[in-house]
């Protein structure tokens, strides 16, 4: 498996991520993820869709819950063509209690704690720490990446303007 040594970092010190760097204009790797209710998603379920996914490290921590407000609230209303889907290592309960306390209810929470399949096809696991670094990949209805950031310090915030107006280009 490809890894990036110092690609990002975390409080400070230089982490590797595993698996290759995803580009605009590629395909969208496919995945496997859990939802809430331990069923099994793939790039497949969102078919036809704008997906906008938002890879959080952990929906406890101050910035990663206010990145996953913010999608809910500034961009799950933009069209009935986007889905929003925030992935972390969480567990799918966790995630579910996070939601329910946030009231968050338009975006889709989905975990890769069993396999790390998105961590690793989309290049955001930070190894040693099973974790995934913070970042945003847009994917087009025909499963095309438009639009990819990996926040190069992961406790600091995504380029929020940059999502919408990629968002926005699609719709």
């Amino acid at each position: 498996m490809e890894k990036r040594s110092g690609a990002v970092t975390f409080a400070g010190g230089p982490v590797t991520l595993v698996g290759p760097e995803v580009k605009v204009g590629e395909k969208a790797p496919d995945f496997k993820l859990l939802d809430n209710s331990l069923a099994e998603k793939t790039l497949k379920d969102y078919e036809g869709k704008i997906k906008v996914i938002s890879v959080v490290p952990s929906l406890d921590t101050g910035v990663c819950d206010a990145q996953t407000r913010w999608f809910n609230k500034d961009v799950t209303g933009l069209s009935s063509d986007v889905v929003v889907l925030t992935v972390s290592m969480d567990l799918p309960f966790a995630q579910a209690r996070w939601c329910g306390a946030a009231g968050v209810k338009n975006v889709v929470t989905l975990s890769d704690h069993r396999d790390a399949s998105f961590g690793t096809n989309y290049g955001f696991l930070m190894e040693g720490l099973r974790l995934e670094a913070r970042g945003v990949v847009v994917i087009d209805k025909n499963d095309k990446v438009t639009y990819v950031e990996y926040v190069p310090e992961v406790t600091h915030a995504i380029n929020f303007d940059g999502v919408l107006a990629a968002v926005k280009a699609l719709i």
